[in-house]
């Protein structure tokens, strides 16, 4: 009888916790965000050397004064260029998806902060340049298309395996809202590992916040396949961090282990090769969440909590194995 209670208790929960987030995505969905996306380039794909006058008037930000007006002709001219856009612009003739994704986004940022205002939204290209895929400011979101062609695209052979597998579509909203984050967020220290983790969960909490329709694999530019095999082993993962004593090192070679891109994580046990990288920014997500839960406070301000503080106060417990 008491399980039985104790289960209607739980299911009760649930319901209303359904329905106070479907309440609140409605509430969400009535922000007025006004936009359009401008594609800078198509608008390089159909012009002519004549024309970039009236490109650099449209454009002035994208067109550096220590750049002469040769190099950008030579651009328009160039048949490895032209075959660079042809592409994006046969992949993404339509962006519609994309601009109601960031539609969302938009609305989700100024449901938690008033003052934003809606940015000005330009595609383009940047010669496959990965690390610069996406490049948010006060007023300007940039999207270099030419870097979400899909994983096996043939401008994508000499790039790691690891590293192209997110570059493909569902990536996009991913990498913008990734840019904001870093805009929100406050730490005044990065040194310890714990620190680190604690930076990229609050990269990854404030994805669950704006852009909640996105797959928790996707956030994480994970597979299935890999986001399971985190929560599986989580109990794990956190017990092999506590017994190295790794929280409070700095041993900088931890980044790379456990933060950074990699195609595993490395634990130096024999299982490395089964997991995905970058397991230290799931479980500071995890820590990140177990805080949010644990607290009534403002999402934003969460992001600028203290790592040691906000760690503590989550009273952080892994998932168990099954």
């Amino acid at each position: 009888m008491k399980l039985r209670i104790y289960i209607l208790i739980i299911l009760g929960l649930f319901f209303v916790s359904c329905t106070n987030d479907s309440e609140l995505e409605n509430e969400i969905s009535k922000i007025k965000v006004d936009f359009v996306v401008e594609r800078f380039d198509k608008a390089v794909l159909k012009a002519q050397p004549k024309d970039l006058p009236q490109l650099k008037k449209a454009y002035p930000f994208l067109f550096s004064k220590q750049v002469p007006d040769s190099v950008w002709v030579n651009r328009i001219n160039d048949t490895l260029q032209d075959m660079l856009l042809t592409e994006v612009n046969v992949k993404y003739a339509n962006f519609k998806d994309q601009k109601r994704d960031l539609k969302q986004l938009f609305q989700h940022i100024k449901y938690y902060d008033k003052t934003f205002s809606t940015p000005r939204v330009i595609t383009l290209t940047n010669d496959v340049d990965y690390r610069n895929k996406t490049i948010v400011t006060d007023s300007l979101v940039l999207i270099a298309l030419d870097n979400f062609l899909g994983a096996d695209h043939q401008f994508y052979q000499n790039i790691s395996k690891y590293l192209s597998a997110n570059l493909r579509e569902g990536q996009i909203i991913t990498s913008v809202a990734e840019d904001y984050a870093k805009r929100y967020i406050f730490q005044n220290k990065r040194k310890t590992f714990l620190d680190e983790m604690i930076y990229f969960g609050k990269i990854l909490y404030f994805k669950d916040l704006m852009i909640p329709k996105v797959s928790d694999a996707e956030k994480m530019g994970y597979t299935e396949d890999q986001l399971n095999w985190a929560i599986a082993n989580e109990s794990a993962i956190w017990s092999y961090f506590i017994e190295k004593e790794l929280l409070y090192s700095t041993d900088n070679k931890l980044h790379s282990r456990f933060i950074a891109d990699a195609p595993y994580s490395k634990f130096y046990l024999q299982l490395d090769n089964e997991s995905p990288g970058r397991l230290g920014q799931y479980i500071g997500w995890q820590i990140v969440s177990a805080y949010a839960e644990s607290t009534d406070e403002d999402p934003l301000s969460i992001l600028q909590k203290d790592s040691e503080e906000l760690f503590r106060k989550s009273k952080f417990k892994p998932k168990k194995n099954g």
